[in-house]
């Protein structure tokens, strides 16, 4: 299971990172007022994305790109704070935007594995 899983979690990441390219001006959107220069952070998060999940596919670059991961995940977490609390994002279901934040634990636990 640990095989298919790398396997899952790269491609979960690279794909990810790609559609920060497709669909740029709803990551801008996510992004707190009290950063700047947001799409160069959605260009650069997804450029990190695809380069850390295609990391995940070789030994020898499989555990700094997991360790890398997990960093970027708790470097997002301020994204899902901001959301739970902005009126912007009030059609959103309160219990979904909640569950987000187990929801990083779990993913950053997960990559902790291939460590």
């Amino acid at each position: 299971m640990m095989q298919i899983g790398i396997y899952i979690m790269a491609m979960v990441y690279m794909a990810a990172g790609v559609f920060h390219f497709v669909k740029p001006k709803m990551y801008v959107s996510i992004i707190p007022p009290y950063f700047s220069k947001k799409l160069l952070l959605v260009y650069i998060s997804g450029v990190a994305e695809i380069v850390l999940g295609a990391g995940l596919l070789f030994e020898e670059t499989k555990s700094i790109s997991a360790w890398l991961i997990m960093l970027m995940l708790i470097a997002f977490l301020p994204v899902h704070f901001y959301m739970l609390r902005s009126e912007k994002f009030k059609r959103i279901p309160k219990w979904l935007l909640i569950i987000r934040l187990p929801l990083q634990l779990l993913l950053i636990y997960w990559a902790f594995q291939y460590t």
